[in-house]
């Protein structure tokens, strides 16, 4: 058997509720907290107040879109002027990853987000310790409460990049899928199938384990399940499943990998500025069918996709050909615009050089990957 390693969240709390029964667990970090929220504080307002009602100290950071360079920089500034014990991040994936970016760098001694950010930046490792941070996914979606990167917009390169250290896994993370009730449906949708393919890309990926087929095995099926349920109608049973496949999404991908769908879409997002989970979904359908494409016959990377077809057929009661239809019909965002001939081979070109490009099981050069754009609806 190939050796093979694990990075896990140090300690997970999941269920309906447990974002206001952890208020203890939350406080033994400290008292001083930066509290990362999205647009709207809506949902995490109840904790906020429970926190405060217990002596602690908020500082409270928005990030209203997927964080960029500037916000970044912006907000650590801010707080490190607070001297926080710890983060608490609660929003969707970008509020997540913005919270977990602040963790990394408040205690560096130089926190330049570019000593750090790969590819545009020196991609080097932290230098101390993280503060701890505490995640509460809002959307079920990135996982990025199992991960151990966070992902910067660098609008001035036109690129999506990471900032990843092992030392970056929250160190608590909390699954509430109460607060994912009611979740607009092309929101649902868009972050669904993000997590769906964050399950089917790590368990088609070269770097795949024992440990990640079994989650991914487990939670592929669930995930369809799940969406074809709320496409149609509001679930909590669906909601709670949905939410533990983007967390088993989280695990699978930081264990063993993606591939090129997320590959393109670190390029794409940062070029349009479109939504990473809706990318996501317009690219699954043609990513499979290019990989379907250019495995071997009996290969494991075949009989892998053909069980994909399947569990995708069995949910949806359309196979893999048909998904990104299927998609679409129930609210999944279109792209705006077309783009050029020429922006959907330069996007292709600069796609071979992410770090989730490196996990797909096969090779698919430039202009299989400006079909596939083409396909989603981006040419």
């Amino acid at each position: 058997m190939t050796p093979f390693s694990l990075t896990l969240p140090p300690r997970l709390r999941f269920g309906r509720g447990e974002a206001l029964a952890a208020v203890p667990d939350i406080l033994s970090f400290g008292t001083r907290f930066v509290f990362v929220t999205g647009r709207s504080q809506t949902r995490a307002g109840p904790l906020m107040e429970a926190l405060k009602a217990q002596g602690a100290t908020l500082h409270h950071e928005t990030c209203a879109g997927e964080p960029d360079l500037d916000m970044l920089v912006a907000a650590l500034a801010r707080a490190r002027d607070m001297q926080p014990d710890a983060v608490i991040a609660m929003g969707g994936g970008a509020a997540v990853d913005l919270g977990k970016a602040l963790a990394a760098l408040i205690p560096a001694p130089d926190p330049d987000p570019l000593e750090h950010l790969e590819v545009v930046g020196k991609g080097l490792p932290l230098t101390a310790a993280p503060l701890p941070c505490v995640a509460l996914p809002t959307t079920s979606g990135t996982g990025s409460e199992a991960t151990k990167n966070a992902v910067i917009s660098v609008p001035a390169e036109g690129r999506k990049v990471s900032l990843r250290d092992a030392a970056m896994v929250p160190s608590l993370a909390i699954i509430d899928p109460s607060l994912t009730d009611g979740t607009p449906r092309a929101v649902t949708m868009a972050s669904g199938m993000d997590a769906v393919t964050q399950v089917i890309e790590p368990y088609l990926s070269a770097r795949a384990n024992p440990v990640t087929d079994a989650l991914c095995r487990d939670a592929i099926p669930r995930g369809f399940t799940a969406l074809a349920t709320l496409a149609t109608a509001e679930d909590p049973d669906a909601r709670d499943t949905l939410a533990l496949v983007a967390h088993l999404s989280g695990i699978a991908l930081a264990n063993a990998g993606l591939g090129a769908v997320h590959g393109i879409a670190g390029v794409l997002g940062g070029q349009t500025g479109a939504p990473h989970g809706a990318i996501c979904g317009q690219l699954l359908a043609p990513i499979l069918r290019a990989v379907r494409a250019a495995a071997q016959p009996d290969s494991t990377t075949a009989r892998r996709i053909a069980e994909i077809d399947g569990w995708c057929l069995a949910a949806l009661g359309c196979d893999i050909d048909g998904l990104g239809t299927w998609a679409r019909d129930y609210g999944l965002p279109e792209p705006e615009a077309p783009l050029s001939p020429a922006l959907l081979l330069e996007i292709a070109e600069s796609s071979a050089a992410s770090s989730s490009m490196k996990s797909s099981p096969v090779a698919l050069p430039a202009a299989t990957l400006v079909d596939a754009l083409r396909e989603a609806g981006w040419g």
